[in-house]
């Protein structure tokens, strides 16, 4: 292998001294320069209503802007007059007639306090409503006409406890299931002014027990309405109903 020799003109290696001898002074150039730089001054003029002035600001000051409102004027409305002008006076015909009302007066009439009379407003009669016990005059149970006061009680205590005893449904306590013992359904109605049995009220051990004894009562015959002091009255009676089971 034969050995090449190097050119005399391709050598570089002797010229790599000048090489960097030459980037050395532009970097040294380039240095000198950024150094000698100096940053402009800003300027900044502000307007106002004074004469202006100029204000020098620093390269790191920060400028805050402020809009500042102008008032504007309000426009002034006209004034109104409060005073309305009078009309024009018209000129009056002396040829016109006047119409003249008379005014009849009339006369006063003196009333004596004496003659004054007080008018009482009619009062509702309040029907009373007497227990059976105290009533003077006892309703009539139909059957029991033309008997005493004494009688008529007795009459009518009878017919009511016959009327149960052939109306109410015995076999109804055995039905619903009653345990063997004596029970007792208390009731309470009232005979009114005209004879009619209203506002009963009953009490009694079973719903279906308390049903048979307002069906009962409800099927009452009218009577004829008591009496006190010759008047009907309202007469409030009390009926026990007792009964066995087996």
């Amino acid at each position: 292998m034969k050995n090449l020799k190097k050119l005399p003109t391709k050598q570089l290696e002797k010229f790599s001294n000048i090489f960097t001898q030459l980037v050395l002074v532009v970097v040294l150039f380039i240095v000198y320069l950024t150094l000698e730089h100096k940053t402009p001054q800003k300027k900044f003029a502000v307007v106002d209503f004074d004469p202006p002035e100029i204000v020098v600001l620093q390269p790191d000051q920060i400028i805050q802007f402020t809009r500042e409102l102008k008032e504007e004027p309000k426009a002034e409305l006209p004034k109104k007059d409060i005073f309305i002008p009078d009309e024009p006076i018209k000129k009056g015909n002396n040829d016109s007639t006047e119409a003249v009302i008379n005014v009849a007066i009339k006369k006063v009439v003196q009333i004596n306090p004496n003659d004054i009379i007080e008018a009482k407003e009619p009062r509702e009669e309040i029907i009373e409503t007497v227990p059976f016990i105290n009533i003077e005059f006892a309703p009539v149970f139909k059957g029991c006409e033309g008997l005493s006061k004494e009688e008529n009680k007795v009459c009518f205590d009878k017919k009511m406890k016959q009327f149960v005893q052939r109306n109410f449904n015995l076999q109804l306590a055995s039905e619903i299931g009653l345990q063997p013992g004596k029970y007792k359904i208390q009731t309470q109605f009232i005979i009114d002014n005209q004879g009619n049995v209203v506002d009963i009220q009953i009490r009694a051990p079973h719903h279906k027990l308390k049903k048979e004894t307002q069906q009962l009562i409800e099927n009452l015959p009218k009577f004829t309405p008591g009496k006190q002091r010759e008047k009907p009255v309202k007469v409030k009676y009390t009926l026990p109903i007792s009964f066995q089971v087996d």
